[in-house]
């Protein structure tokens, strides 16, 4: 069984089994054809869908469609979302980064951020040099830098903190 909610609005229980496919417990029938690798045309109720897929973060379980021209953002639980949430254990992946340390000894090359500053998960942070080598150092998260503890030139020892989040 998935649950999908689309546009943060709108819930869906939905079920697929050998005998077909149930939406919140009603039997849905659906004629489904393949256009291309991401585009499918669907007939449901005698009116037909064009059903493009956007884009699917398979990390996340979240995916964007276009119907008919229309979008609309989905965010999928499984069984087992379902039951860590029923256990509690829902918001354990969820954790906050909080800190930044130094993945390995180097020297700081550069530090692209400045304190305050919102960042988003993916950002370049800074650069840091080990082993002749630069590596550039990106954010786990998003959120507001509190506290850069680090400078260009620095040398960093493995662990030490460099950047702490709000």
């Amino acid at each position: 069984m998935y649950q999908i909610k689309v546009n943060d609005k709108y819930n869906f229980n939905i079920n697929t089994d050998s005998d077909g496919i149930r939406v919140n417990g009603e039997d849905v029938i659906l004629d489904t054809i393949s256009l291309n690798e991401h585009t499918s045309s669907v007939l449901y109720n005698n009116k037909r869908y064009n059903v493009e897929l956007v884009s699917l973060n398979k990390e996340e379980k979240t995916a964007t469609i276009k119907v008919n021209g229309n979008i609309y953002s989905l965010a999928i639980s499984d069984q087992f979302d379902q039951l860590l949430k029923q256990l509690g254990m829902d918001n354990l992946v969820a954790s906050k980064i909080l800190q930044i340390k130094a993945p390995m000894p180097g020297l700081v090359l550069n530090v692209l951020v400045a304190e305050g500053a919102e960042i988003k998960k993916g950002d370049n942070l800074l650069v840091l040099e080990a082993m002749k080598m630069e590596n550039m150092i990106k954010s786990p998260t998003d959120g507001i830098i509190k506290k850069i503890a680090i400078a260009q030139g620095d040398k960093v020892e493995k662990n030490e903190l460099l950047i702490s989040f709000v």
